[in-house]
């Protein structure tokens, strides 16, 4: 695991402002109804050995919401957001929106937008930190889908890794501080705010910074609203048992903080940026069953979504890449992330 204490150095930090004529959001993809869960899973799965009876098992997750994921309308719902944003700055950028597994899919997106005459687009990754799936396979996604559109395809970059930006650390620290005025002010100090991340294998985790962003979010967003007792688990863990992924699980920490004398617990699903399928499940149904069957009170904070100071974020990052020398805002111990990827960064062979 990537425990340095610096900051991240592959990739170019700081490029020449380039002129833009689109924004492309670029995220997941989920169902939406029952006919589309199992195709989406298996677009998901393909060519991974994935046993049928665990992808039939995600498959209930979904049937439990009707078949229908929450990426989507979150999607919408932020594009929504930043239109005006973009708008009241005189950012004349249509935003178009991109799936790496379902509709609207990568490639159809890049067509249209050739079609539209966009020649040269800033990505935003619905991701905040570094890491193979959360960034160099959407960048392996975008070229895929550039191949398929031909040399029509408009050239792609991306926008910078948000995970210490001051809107993102500050939209996050004020969904918790008002998680936490749910609690009598007596028993808050000292309850413990539980930071959960997807887990990714640790062979992946060792290419990546990941797991350091993370701890350096959780750092931030704790010390913002003066709660020294966190912790960083992990959820959605997947694959097989025999290969080792980042811990503690989200399930095992409950127990272990039920049975060191804790009533009260803060659940805050940093590691995403909006409620989608692994955050519902993951947390509002098992981990809150759990709570409940252990009789542990348990609050959970939600993701920043459309909160404005993260579209504020999203704003002054493509303001950022579109002007010479800019202010590049960052908080915290490593400054900000760099511009375009390394041959390297994020590597991982599965």
């Amino acid at each position: 695991m990537t425990n340095t204490p610096h900051a991240p150095t592959y990739g170019t930090f700081q490029v020449p402002a380039q002129h833009y004529n689109a924004l492309l959001i670029v995220s997941f993809g989920g169902p939406e109804g029952m006919d589309e869960v199992l195709p989406f899973l298996e677009n998901v799965l393909r060519g991974r050995n994935v046993p049928r009876e665990r992808m039939l098992e995600v498959a209930h997750h979904y049937e439990l919401f009707g078949g229908v994921s929450p990426i989507n309308g979150q999607n919408r719902a932020l594009i929504a957001a930043l239109k005006p944003e973009l708008a009241a700055h005189d950012i004349n950028l249509p935003i178009y929106w991109g799936n790496r597994n379902w509709n609207p899919l990568l490639a159809d997106t890049l067509r249209q937008m050739a079609k539209d005459g966009v020649k040269r687009a800033l990505a935003f990754f619905t991701s905040a930190y570094s890491s193979y799936s959360g960034c160099r396979q959407y960048r392996e996604d975008i070229m895929r889908a550039q191949a398929e559109v031909g040399s029509d395809a408009p050239q792609v970059d991306r926008l910078r890794m948000s995970y210490n930006h001051p809107g993102f650390v500050q939209a996050n620290a004020e969904n918790l501080k008002t998680a936490l005025n749910q609690l009598p002010e007596d028993r808050r100090i000292s309850t413990p705010i539980v930071f959960t991340a997807h887990s990714i294998p640790l062979s992946m985790a060792q290419h990546c910074d990941y797991e350091l962003q993370l701890r350096e979010t959780c750092r931030l967003v704790a010390e913002s609203v003066s709660m020294p007792n966190w912790q960083l688990v992990y959820q959605s863990r997947s694959g097989s048992p025999r290969q080792p992924w980042l811990e503690p699980d989200i399930l095992s920490h409950l127990r272990h903080l039920k049975e060191s004398g804790v009533e009260d617990v803060v659940v805050m699903p940093i590691g995403f940026i909006s409620d989608h399928m692994e955050v519902l499940y993951d947390l509002d149904v098992e981990a809150k069953q759990l709570a409940g069957e252990i009789g542990l009170n348990l609050i959970r904070v939600p993701t920043v979504g459309t909160h404005p100071l993260f579209i504020q974020m999203i704003r002054e990052l493509i303001v950022e890449r579109m002007t010479e020398n800019p202010t590049r805002l960052a908080v915290g111990n490593f400054g900000p992330n760099h511009d375009i990827c390394g041959l390297e960064c994020c590597s991982y062979a599965a």
